[in-house]
């Protein structure tokens, strides 16, 4: 006598059968990109599409249990593949329990370096009347402290934050005090081009756990060309204090950022190379951003985004060979779209985030007390366009800031969950919205999707990355080493 019955009594039948959500794009002549609710991918061809999307699939056909697999069906009857997908996208969202935990004080717009690709409107290093003031920071230290995330971030801008260093200082310590009666956690990071670094501001950031963010664009022609000072020795400058300040404070508490100039398209070897000199462990490949004083000298418009595109690929398959020949070392912005994409981890990053980053991801405190939703709404401002200013820290507290209804429209204007185009892409649940770009470029915070250049490298680094891990073995392991780190 059978102790269990046959296979058959324990298969659904396919008209029991029900799909789930998912987004899909052509790819080829006979193949197919399709992604469920919360991004997991898989390719079909035309023809298991077509079966797939009319139910005409049974179990033991293999593209059953493919679907099944990727989440693209489930039983009428049951509950378990849409509460698993539930429960993932609780957790990819998670980052909203812990609303605005970077807080970025411009302690001054005081430079002395005159990038024709700076962000910044910045000023001479006479102009003290551009520095924050002890009041000012105190106000914007109280909303800061009002935010609800358990660990707040401080990052020090500007210009050039060094030349206000008695006011990092000053917060510093503050913060610090602060600290100790909310129970909040804080770390702090200095955004510097090092050329006034010194044993004193060093000594500083040991004592008080500080990170310092550098810039470094590539060897010395090109570095200085982009990033110009008088005694035209920025690249040394940057050198040396990148090298001193690996010595005092370790490897792991400074980093290097690049920007991608025109001049910068036919060099990413030179660029990594010099990276690697420094003992880095990675690059941020960046391209130019289309605010501040970038958009008065038009360099952003200077390339196109597929040539950046062209860039980033020669660069990112550099690093991967790097990898290949036993040197750890990642580039940045893939290692984070992969955590996006192949994990269901959170993400700090608010350029990945829908709802969009600006207000809840991160507040701007500008030097004179002005507030903004981002870094990038404060670069606008400099040039007249105050979309992203939500208040001052003498008028406003942290509630007011972030239920104002002009925040409040610009991220909810740009979810791309139902966004057009957006809504229906089959990257959506990786790309997050940027409403500061869009409205820079477009003049709206939606945007014209396929005019958008911030969507063009975006799908064009995705799709990179899915085609060397589907077709390069080695490499597709080094890109998952990436994102499970």
């Amino acid at each position: 006598m059978a102790r269990f019955l046959a296979s058959e009594a324990f298969s659904a039948a396919s008209d029991e059968l029900m799909l789930l959500p998912f987004n899909l794009e052509r790819t080829g002549a006979n193949q197919y990109l399709v992604a469920n609710l919360v991004g997991d991918f898989i390719r079909l061809t035309e023809g298991e599409l077509n079966k797939l999307v009319d139910l005409e699939i049974k179990p033991g056909d293999g593209l059953y249990e493919r679907a099944y697999a990727a989440h693209l069906i489930t039983g009428r009857s049951q509950s378990a593949q849409q509460q698993l997908l539930a429960t993932r996208l609780r957790s990819r969202m998670a980052f909203l329990r812990q609303a605005t935990p970077l807080h970025i004080f411009v302690v001054t717009l005081r430079c002395e370096h005159s990038c024709p690709y700076c962000q910044v409107s910045r000023q001479s290093t006479d102009r003290s009347r551009f520095d924050m003031s002890e009041e000012i920071a105190l106000r914007a230290l109280g909303i800061a402290f009002e935010s609800p995330s358990a660990r707040i971030k401080i990052e020090f801008q500007g210009g050039e934050p060094l030349l206000n260093f008695p006011l990092i200082r000053f917060i510093v310590s503050n913060a610090k005090r602060l600290s100790e009666t909310s129970e909040k956690v804080v770390d702090f990071v200095i955004a510097s081009n090092l050329a006034l670094l010194n044993d004193g501001v060093l000594d500083f950031c040991k004592s008080n756990n500080i990170l310092l963010s550098a810039s470094l664009d590539g060897p010395s022609d090109l570095h200085n060309k982009n990033r110009p000072r008088p005694g035209g020795n920025s690249f040394e400058l940057a050198v040396a204090g990148i090298k001193q300040a690996q010595e005092v404070l370790g490897l792991d508490r400074v980093g290097a950022l690049m920007t991608t100039t025109e001049a910068s398209l036919n060099r990413v070897d030179e660029i990594i190379d010099e990276y690697l000199k420094l003992g880095l462990d990675g690059i941020f490949l960046r391209p130019l951003s289309p605010f501040g004083f970038a958009i008065k000298t038009r360099q952003y418009q200077r390339y196109t985004p597929n040539s950046w595109l062209a860039f980033y690929e020669r660069g990112l398959r550099r690093v991967l060979e790097i990898n290949r020949k036993g040197r750890p070392f990642r580039e940045f912005y893939a290692s984070l779209m992969l955590t996006r994409m192949l994990s269901d981890r959170p993400l700090g990053y608010v350029d990945l985030r829908s709802p969009a980053g600006v207000g809840i991801g991160a507040l701007v405190y500008n030097y004179d007390g002005s507030v903004f939703a981002s870094d990038e709404g404060r670069m606008l401002a400099e040039t007249g366009d105050n979309a992203f200013r939500l208040g001052h820290v003498n008028e406003n507290d942290y509630n007011s800031l972030i239920l104002s209804d002009k925040l409040i429209e610009a991220i909810s204007g740009s979810l791309t969950q139902t966004a057009p185009e957006c809504s229906t892409c089959v990257f959506e649940s990786h790309c997050g919205a940027d409403p500061v770009y869009h409205h820079a470029t477009q003049g709206d915070v939606l945007g014209i999707k396929p005019l958008s250049g911030f969507c063009a490298r975006q799908k064009g680094i995705m799709s990179l990355l899915l085609d060397i891990l589907d077709n390069s073995p080695e490499d597709a392991a080094i890109l998952r080493r990436w994102a499970s780190s």
